[in-house]
């Protein structure tokens, strides 16, 4: 039965190449969305699959899709922050937080699977991990988290590593925020905005100077802060992703290791620590109230 669910597969593969029409044109809504390749995908490893085996690719394959969607929308931002267009730079962050309260919902629905559940197919699992997700890599990246030591567990597909390379070697969409304060006049030193892109970025005086400049005088800077804010907003957003993705493991294996060999719940607990706008953080530290 699992061959026949292959076969099913590459036949569907190669039908939709033409998607069954003279050039490949997509005159229905099966043709348009691919449905023949994209509703066979959900290959499981039991036939009929076990309890929640469905559930649990289906989850994470929608999750890909939409990591996928939001690297889009973030790299459309950076563009537009480059060539200051704020306006358009910021509907494409309320898309951006859309996208994340879909990935933060997608936990409701894991949740749903119990220990007992799990166990009927975790064996089955291997050594896959989502560690292994490079779409998830390529948006941390883009959001600033630089580590080049990521991409070895990729390094038997080199087409994906040179993907991810190829957006560790560009500025994140951070950096190309202090170009732009640099172009409104604010005073950034050269190892702030010509730096090495494949480095990470902790954070630098200069900048927590800048957008001090702009808190505190929010009405005179006002794109500048609101900008900051939305910033901050996707920051919030994905500290609870990870938050809720934590909870969600702990709930299933509790602090038993993963399926990729990491430690588990406490590996997971080491990404609550991460963050990508050091400086909008120190701010908040420098501001005064009363």
């Amino acid at each position: 039965m699992k061959g026949e669910k292959n076969a099913g597969v590459k036949r569907s593969r190669q039908t939709s190449a033409g998607l069954g029409r003279p050039g490949g044109s997509r005159e229905t809504y099966s043709d348009f969305l691919q449905l023949d390749i994209l509703l066979n995908l959900q290959a499981t490893l039991h036939d009929p699959p076990q309890r929640d085996e469905l559930l649990f690719i289906v989850i994470h394959q929608v999750s890909e899709l939409w990591l996928k969607l939001m690297h889009h929308e973030l790299s459309e931002a950076r563009r537009e922050i480059a060539q200051d267009e704020l306006p358009q730079a910021l509907k494409h962050f309320a898309r951006v937080k859309a996208i994340q309260e879909q990935l933060i919902a997608a936990w409701k629905v894991l949740n749903t699977m119990t220990p007992a559940d799990y166990l009927e197919f975790r064996h089955v699992l291997g050594t896959s991990s989502g560690f292994q997700s490079w779409g998830y890599r390529l948006v941390e990246y883009i959001l600033g988290n630089k580590d080049a030591s990521y991409i070895d567990v990729h390094r038997r597909d080199p087409k994906i590593v040179a993907r991810l390379e190829a957006v560790l070697a560009e500025p994140s969409l951070y950096d190309e925020v202090l170009r732009l304060l640099a172009r409104r006049g604010f005073k950034l030193p050269a190892t702030v905005v010509k730096r090495d892109w494949r480095k990470p970025f902790a954070g630098h005086k200069a900048a927590v100077e800048a957008w001090l400049t702009i808190y505190r005088h929010p009405r005179d800077h006002w794109e500048l802060y609101d900008l900051a804010e939305k910033l901050m907003d996707m920051e919030m957003l994905f500290q609870r992703w990870r938050f809720d993705h934590v909870s969600a493991v702990e709930r299933v294996i509790g602090h038993q290791p993963g399926t990729g060999g990491s430690s588990g719940v406490a590996f997971l607990k080491k990404a609550l620590d991460l963050r990508f706008f050091h400086d909008l953080y120190e701010v908040r530290n420098r501001l005064i109230y009363g």
